[in-house]
């Protein structure tokens, strides 16, 4: 796998070059802000682009947009972006915008290697990841309770384990019922979610990211 690197911290960008050289991974462009991330990404065609979401010159959104920019770009890279808080609204238009790979992890993660390997393989092959804590910082909140009222508690727990990016075989495995019966909740929560038809994966990543949102088109009254 060929990546690119785009994060401001030059220890972090350093770490994590050496850490995925030593896993056979190439890094082909280390940059420290996203002033020429296109003309490198153009030139030396990685198959992710791991990215700060916060980069210079104001450490706010440059990074997002840069991100949503690559992604934009014919037959360009997966974008694994990374972030030192959970902000919904980035996840949300990083996915929205997707057209093949896409993550978004806090950066806590690449301390388990291993897990922020098993990500980056996964973004890697066109797959869709969120970090978890996208879903278990927003439990209990009112919006959560709001939007929970449109679930039945199995449903809960089957959109809580596909927020963690398992397979409807893992669910089924998590939870000890049929894939079949998997296969009815994750239909039934799509549809009570109403979530367009985008691709299956990006499908049930965006049905996580409405139910965190709380927005309030899911408290409409279902007898319309």
């Amino acid at each position: 796998m060929r990546v690119a690197i785009a994060e401001d911290s030059a220890l972090l960008r350093a770490g994590m070059a050496r850490l995925l050289a030593d896993e056979g991974i190439e890094v082909v462009a280390s940059l420290g802000d996203v002033a020429n991330v296109l003309e490198v990404v153009r030139e030396t065609r990685p198959r992710v682009v791991i990215m700060d979401v916060r980069m210079p010159p104001t450490h706010t959104d440059e990074g997002i947009r840069a991100a949503v920019e690559i992604q934009r770009l014919d037959d360009g890279p997966a974008v694994l972006l990374l972030s030192q808080y959970v902000e919904h609204s980035y996840a949300q238009k990083l996915v929205c915008n997707a057209r093949g790979g896409t993550g978004y992890l806090l950066k806590q993660r690449i301390g388990d290697f291993a897990e922020f390997l098993a990500a980056l393989q996964r973004v890697g092959n066109g797959e869709t990841v969120l970090d978890p804590d996208l879903f278990q910082q927003f439990i209990g909140s009112p919006r959560e309770k709001r939007a929970a009222e449109l679930l039945t508690p199995r449903e809960h727990q089957v959109l809580e384990l596909m927020s963690t990016g398992l397979t409807n075989m893992g669910i089924v495995n998590r939870l000890n019922i049929s894939e079949r019966a998997v296969e009815k909740h994750v239909t039934a929560i799509l549809g009570k979610l109403r979530i367009p038809n985008s691709g299956e994966s990006h499908r049930r990543v965006l049905a996580v990211l409405d139910y965190l949102r709380g927005i309030d088109r899911l408290t409409v009254d279902e007898s319309r």
